[in-house]
């Protein structure tokens, strides 16, 4: 049976949770596989809404098991919090498996990110100072803790000490702030055990068992192919592999075991944090868009930047991803404009391109080249069936598809589990 990925083919933000969502009673296991509470997913059950930040869309699912993968960085104070507040609205959450191997978010991470952004001042990336960054720095570096460190506790503080080290110096004598208690880390961390050990397991081994068995796994990526430390918008991009290749180290499950690979697209397109953006808008079409598509960051509430649908960018990640079909959320938030733009290529320094810059030069001096579809007024949140859009959102969606690298299988028309329009079955 097979093992299916879903990766955001843009900057994050394109909907990823409600399409895990969509398919979640159908698999088996939903594997978050990167990333940590520093994104989020929205889902909206009929009038409940769901906002989704460590935790992976399955969830959700009754009868789905949902799995925190090793490529994930875990903080547990979030973890348990957004556990309670599921169990407070009656979602059952006992079926949560954690990957031993997956490394935890200490309090001095989110320490060392908030002071180091600050530092940079106008160089900074834009991050939101949970701890990310320096949690898979800690990781490369081979100071990081395990959530299996915690259930031995001379192991655990080991490690606390070999971190600290070197980062209390940094603290104390370059960012001018107070060193950091080996005694309250392990303290905290150790809280947190007799609660954890339930859920901790091999996860490698019984995502294998699983497909050998003849399961359906679902892997959901956190962020997007363009912020992939090795794909994106580099240095602008999240601190893990948010792409296909990324499912793979980030869950134990082997390439060959991947049959299809799911891109989430929106409509138009968004962006939180700093770095390049072609097609951002300044005006008020980006408000309209923004109020539209109530583009607000899912974790940090920070407005997003907005813009049109970037071709280039879905034709990248269709290639890096490997994508076989392309969800394209959130059409209904086009309606109301005339015209549409959509940047089907860039001019650098009077060149025209039609793929992405190979170097981030290239991509900051983009411009985007326009082609212009009509527009449509009518109310499309109610069409469940391709026909039932008006002719000019059928234009325009046929365009997409034709530019962007693979098919168009599946259409959100608003934010409802049941406001969707399936083309090809995803599975």
């Amino acid at each position: 049976m097979p093992a299916v990925v879903i990766v955001g083919a843009q900057w994050g933000d394109e909907g990823k949770g409600k399409a895990t969502d969509l398919l979640g009673s159908r698999v088996d296991y939903v594997v978050k596989f990167n990333g940590g509470n520093n994104a989020g997913h929205t889902v909206v059950i009929g009038d409940q809404k769901y906002a989704l930040h460590l935790l992976p869309s399955g969830i959700l699912s009754p009868g789905c098991v949902p799995v925190i993968g090793n490529g994930v960085v875990v903080d547990l104070s979030v973890l348990f919090e957004e556990i309670d507040g599921l169990e407070e609205r009656g979602i059952d959450t006992s079926r949560l498996v954690i990957s031993a191997n997956a490394h935890v978010i200490a309090d001095y991470n989110r320490t060392m990110d908030k002071v180091a952004e600050r530092f940079l001042g106008s160089r900074k990336i834009g991050t939101t100072g949970r701890g990310i960054g320096p949690t898979y720095a800690d990781k490369m570096n081979r100071l990081g803790i395990r959530i299996q460190d915690l259930f031995d506790e001379n192991i655990l503080r080991q490690k606390v000490e070999g971190a600290l080290e070197l980062k209390n110096q940094i603290l104390t004598k370059i960012y001018n702030r107070r060193a950091v208690e080996i005694d309250e880390i392990v303290d905290e961390l150790l809280s947190y055990v007799d609660r954890l050990r339930p859920m901790v397991a091999d996860t490698p081994l019984l995502l294998h068992e699983a497909l050998a068995a003849g399961k359906t796994v679902l892997l959901e990526a956190g962020q997007a192919t363009l912020l992939d430390v090795d794909h994106g918008t580099y240095p602008f991009v999240t601190s893990s592999s948010a792409t296909t290749g990324g499912a793979c180290t980030g869950s134990g499950i082997a390439p060959t075991e991947i049959t299809r690979v799911i891109g989430i697209v929106k409509a138009y397109a968004t962006r939180v944090g700093e770095g390049p953006f072609p097609t951002e808008l300044f005006d008020d079409d980006g408000e309209q868009l923004r109020k539209n598509g109530a583009e607000f960051g899912t974790t940090t509430g920070r407005p997003r930047r907005c813009g049109w649908y970037d071709a280039p960018i879905a034709r990248y990640a269709a290639r890096i991803n490997g994508v076989t079909d392309f969800v394209l959320t959130k059409l209904d938030v086009l309606t109301g404009w005339d015209q549409i733009p959509v940047c089907v290529a860039y001019d650098v320094d009077g060149e025209r391109l039609e793929e992405m810059p190979m170097t981030q030069t290239g991509f900051h001096h983009a411009k985007p080249i326009y082609e212009f579809f009509d527009g449509w007024h009518e109310d499309i949140s109610a069409c469940r069936t391709f026909d039932d859009l008006p002719r000019a959102a059928q234009d325009y969606v046929s365009a997409l598809e034709k530019m962007s690298g693979a098919r168009i299988s599946t259409i959100g028309v608003g934010p409802d589990r049941e406001q969707t329009i399936v083309l090809h079955d995803l599975l």
